[in-house]
């Protein structure tokens, strides 16, 4: 399972206020609840883990976001990745807070799942990415909102589908976001089971390229020669749409790792690979 990665204006029109989170349980005072309002107005409630290092954060927020199973019945599964995980630890090490949040329709978190893309063949993955933004600014706001994690600008990373959704955030040019992390971003992989055989490729290098038509913000996309979901000359296409529609992102496409690079961010180590990137781009 990968671990923890409406139009426009509708999505615009409809982030929350800032409200501060609130403690989820007093056995685990990291998680949190954190409202989200829906595209209908409807308010629920993700759950959202916090992280500070010891002593306090004394960098801004850094949200790390989730993937998406390729099979829908591990998704009631999912928790927030601890604070103790290694991908966690590499931002808290650097004094920045941290925050996990866990989109709706996974696990504890309330709302049905928003981020369906409709059928394979005709998906619209450009809808899908803006309600993974909506989960993702709903976090952002209610995080920067508490006293104990300091102002400035937002770090946003994303993996797999939390990557894509990155994209989408990207491309609403979100002014307490500084910079953006792609980690093997995309939606649509592993259709029918089957590595390397993605839903609706061409509608996925359509969206990345209305994505980076409004995106002006920096960001940092990295993926390996290994991946399953999103093989490498698929990620060089999304990465042309994008950058080609004005989008600015740098693509670091690196060699095969592990068994499947697309779980790089949250593997083992991974971070040796990964950290020394994201620290070159986002000091």
């Amino acid at each position: 399972m990968i671990r923890i990665l409406p139009l426009l204006v509708l999505l615009m029109a409809c982030v929350p206020q800032a409200e501060p989170a609130v403690s989820l349980t007093s056995a685990d005072p990291t998680l949190l609840r954190v409202p989200v309002t829906q595209g209908d107005g409807s308010v629920v409630q993700i759950v959202t883990r916090l992280c500070l290092p010891e002593g306090g954060a004394r960098r801004p927020l850094v949200l790390i976001n989730h993937g998406s199973p390729a099979q829908a019945a591990q998704r009631p599964t999912m928790s927030p990745t601890g604070c103790g995980h290694e991908a966690v630890r590499f931002f808290t090490a650097r004094g920045h807070a941290v925050g996990v949040p866990l989109r709706r329709g996974y696990g504890a978190s309330g709302g049905g799942w928003a981020e369906a893309f409709g059928s394979c063949n005709k998906a619209d993955f450009h809808r899908a990415g803006l309600e993974t933004a909506r989960d993702m600014r709903a976090a952002i706001a209610a995080l920067t909102a508490r006293p104990d994690v300091p102002r400035g600008p937002v770090l946003v990373v994303g993996q797999s589908a939390g990557g894509w959704g990155a994209m989408a955030l990207a491309s609403l040019n979100a002014l307490e976001v500084g910079g953006f992390v792609n980690m093997a971003g995309g939606r649509g992989g592993w259709r029918d089971n089957t590595p390397n055989f993605n839903c609706s490729p061409e509608n996925l290098v359509t969206a990345a390229g209305r994505y980076g038509a409004t995106a002006r913000q920096p960001m940092l996309w990295v993926y390996t020669a290994n991946d399953s979901f999103f093989a490498p000359a698929l990620a060089a296409r999304m990465h042309e749409a994008f950058t080609a529609s004005g989008g600015l992102a740098r693509l670091i496409a690196l060699g095969a790792q592990g068994r499947d690079g697309h779980s790089l961010f949250f593997a083992p180590a991974g971070s040796q690979i990964w950290g020394p990137l994201v620290a070159e781009a986002f000091p």
